[in-house]
C-alpha cells in the first residue's frame, strides 16, 4: 500500500514547476500540480497539450527538463522510487501486444518483466471481461479486446496507482461502463487513478477532479462543478409553455432575458449563473403558463472550449 512519507503526505503525487523540452518545442511548460490519493482524475486538454508527455514524466519514463516530480513521497529520479514504481500500473495510449500469444499467455509474459506472480492472470482476464477468449491468440482480437488486454495487464501485480492513457479507445458504450465500473470498484479500494481522453462526455460525471492542460501549460484544476463556476458560462434553462403562453417570451425580454421560441412550445433562455434564482422566481410566479423547467449545467466540452477560450 502506498502510504506516503511517514504517512502524512497528503498528495499521492506531487508536481513542481515541471517542464520538458524536445529541442525548440517545449511539450510541457511550468506545471504544477497535486493529485491526491484514492480519486479518479482526468487530464485533458487538446493533441499536443502535452498530457502523454506529462504521463511519461511521472512514470519515469523520460527525463524531466525542469522542476520535480515526488510520488508517494519519492522523487521519480531517486533510488527509492523503484520500489515506488512495483505498485504503479501503466496504460499506454497506443496499446502493443505479441499477435502469436493468447490472452493468457501475454498476462504471463507481462508477470514476467513485472516480476509479480501471475496466478492472478485469470482473475484479470475475469475482471476485464475477456475469460471467454484467454485462449485464443491476440491476433484474432478485435480493437476493444486487445485495449481490455491491454487494461488486464495494467492491473497485474495489485496496483495502487494507474495510468491510463485514452483507455477507452475501440470500446463500445456497453464495454465502457464496465471500464468505469471496474475503476469505480478500484477507486472502493483506495486505488489512485490518473486518466487521458478526449471524449469528455464521457468523463464528466465520472471523475472526481481534473485539469486542463493548455499549449503545455496547466490552465485550471478542480472538480468539474468548480470548473464550471470558474469560467462563468450560463445555465441553459429550458421552459416548456402551456398552450397560450405566448406573452412569456415579451416578458423574459422585459426584465432583461434573452429567450428564444424552439417548435412553439419551448423557450431556451441563456442565464447567468448569478441570475439563477431571479428567473426562477420569475417563472414560478408564472405557473399558469409554464409546463416545466429544466436546468442544464454547461457540458464539460463546455467548460474545456471556455478555457481554451482565455479568460472572459
Amino acid at each position: 500500500m502506498l502510504t506516503g512519507v511517514n504517512g502524512l503526505v497528503n498528495a499521492l503525487i506531487q508536481i513542481e514547476s515541471v517542464s520538458k523540452q524536445f529541442g525548440e518545442l517545449t511539450a510541457v511548460d511550468g506545471v504544477s500540480l497535486e493529485i491526491p490519493r484514492g480519486v479518479l482524475f482526468g487530464l485533458i486538454g487538446h493533441n499536443g497539450a502535452g498530457k502523454s508527455t506529462l504521463f511519461k514524466m511521472m512514470l519515469g519514463l523520460i527525463p524531466l527538463s525542469s522542476g520535480e516530480i515526488r510520488i508517494d513521497g519519492q522523487t521519480i529520479s531517486g533510488s527509492a522510487f523503484r520500489e515506488v514504481r512495483r505498485k504503479v500500473g501503466y496504460l499506454p495510449e497506443n496499446v502493443v501486444l505479441y499477435d502469436n500469444l493468447n490472452g493468457l499467455e501475454t498476462l504471463q509474459f507481462f508477470c514476467k518483466l513485472k516480476g509479480v506472480d501471475a496466478a492472478n492472470c485469470s482473475r484479470v482476464l475475469d475482471q476485464v471481461g475477456l475469460s471467454h477468449a484467454a485462449g485464443r491468440r491476440v491476433k484474432g482480437y478485435s480493437k476493444g479486446m486487445r485495449q481490455r488486454l491491454g487494461f488486464a495487464q495494467a492491473l497485474l501485480g495489485k496496483p495502487q496507482l494507474l495510468f491510463l492513457d485514452e483507455p477507452t479507445n475501440g470500446l463500445d458504450p456497453e464495454a465502457i461502463r464496465e471500464f468505469y465500473r471496474v475503476l469505480f470498484d478500484l477507486r472502493q479500494q483506495g486505488v489512485t487513478i490518473v486518466l487521458t481522453s478526449h471524449i469528455l462526455s464521457e468523463i464528466q460525471t465520472r471523475v472526481d477532479e481534473l485539469a486542463i492542460l493548455q499549449n503545455g501549460k496547466l490552465a485550471a484544476k478542480g472538480s468539474v462543478q468548480a470548473l464550471r463556476e470558474q469560467v462563468d458560462l450560463p445555465l441553459r434553462v429550458e421552459v416548456q409553455l402551456k398552450p397560450g403562453a405566448a406573452p412569456l417570451l415579451e416578458g423574459l425580454h422585459a426584465i432583461g432575458f434573452n429567450g428564444f421560441l424552439r417548435d412553439q412550445r419551448y423557450v431556451e433562455i441563456d442565464c447567468p449563473r448569478k441570475d439563477k434564482m431571479r428567473l426562477l422566481a420569475w417563472l414560478t410566479e408564472r405557473s399558469g403558463q409554464v409546463g416545466d423547467i429544466q436546468l442544464k449545467e454547461p457540458t464539460l466540452e463546455d467548460v474545456f472550449m471556455g478555457y481554451k477560450a482565455g479568460p472572459r
